[in-house]
């Protein structure tokens, strides 16, 4: 399987990236429904009717009308649905950003890691017993119907019903004593560090900051750290500070009549060429078409 799989790109808002999408896959009778790909996002189907067979990580899990599955960020999957007539579920993607850019982020590292590591055990698949009579189903429909009509809005609504959802996973999984089974690597003190390294970077992202300083801020070595922060976050640190950079940018050129130049340096681009060539990179749209497009 590991030879025979693609990589999904992120998907397109006109010429912007996204940080989530919805849609309905369909399908009649018993076939592939999805070939086995891989992707950034984090993933929730929920199926509104019909049986199917997911490939998860080269592990086999069924699911059906009124259940949802849950998968991680790069985790190889592929569906087959199993049964005759109209095979329906819900897709609803969101990159892992939605929930832990920054520090004021409605979620901390330490209940975000379960859905960023790819060798999570947790739990995949919830049934419908599980979930129908809970707030579930009624948050994917929202989503889907919220992604569908784009109202005024709907950009706001749909990260509330996110945030909503996997708060009621994580307090599911509280309540039922659930053992994630992450790599002891990844423990409780080592998330605590990564923390203190968003919440740094949060105040002091405009300046000069290393990779190094932050594992001297950890009390961890260099090489370490940087392997433990590229493991979690799937980018090295400067890929990831670039990343808050461009974030805090965007508001900029949305909210105030500054121009390239100075929004560069005011997020601690050294070079406004650097941070047009990284804002093109994450965004898909250079910061001026960025700022004519979207300014209030």
């Amino acid at each position: 399987m590991e030879n025979t799989y693609y990589v999904e790109t992120r998907d397109m808002n006109e010429d912007a990236l996204l940080q989530f999408s919805s849609h309905i896959q369909e399908g009649n009778g018993a076939q592939l429904m999805v070939h086995a790909h891989i992707h950034n996002y984090i993933e929730i189907i929920y199926a509104l009717t019909g049986k199917y067979q997911i490939l998860l990580n080269n592990k086999d899990y069924s699911f059906g009308e009124g259940d949802m599955v849950l998968i991680n960020s790069n985790e190889i999957h592929n569906i087959f649905s199993v049964s005759p007539g109209i095979n329906r579920y819900i897709v609803v993607k969101f990159e892992p950003e939605m929930l832990y850019t920054t520090a004021q982020s409605l979620f901390e590292m330490k209940y975000v890691m379960p859905f960023i590591l790819n060798e999570s055990t947790h739990q995949k698949v919830f049934s419908k017993e599980e979930i129908e009579k809970t707030i579930v189903p009624d948050i994917i429909r929202g989503i889907s119907q919220e992604y569908r009509d784009k109202n005024y809005g709907y950009e706001l609504a749909i990260r509330a019903n996110i945030y909503n959802l996997f708060l009621f996973i994580l307090r599911r999984w509280n309540e039922q004593n659930v053992d994630l089974n992450i790599d002891e690597e990844i423990n409780k003190d080592t998330v605590r560090r990564i923390q203190n390294v968003f919440d740094y970077l949060e105040s002091n992202y405009q300046n000069d900051i290393t990779a190094l300083e932050m594992a001297q801020r950890c009390n961890l070595s260099y090489s370490y750290f940087s392997r433990l922060f590229t493991r979690i976050m799937k980018r090295s640190f400067r890929e990831y500070l670039n990343y808050v950079r461009i974030t805090k940018a965007e508001r900029l050129l949305a909210s105030t009549d500054l121009n390239i130049t100075e929004i560069a340096m005011q997020v601690g681009f050294s070079t406004s060429s650097y941070f047009i060539q990284q804002f093109k990179l994450y965004k898909n749209i250079s910061p001026k078409q960025y700022q004519l497009r979207y300014k209030l």
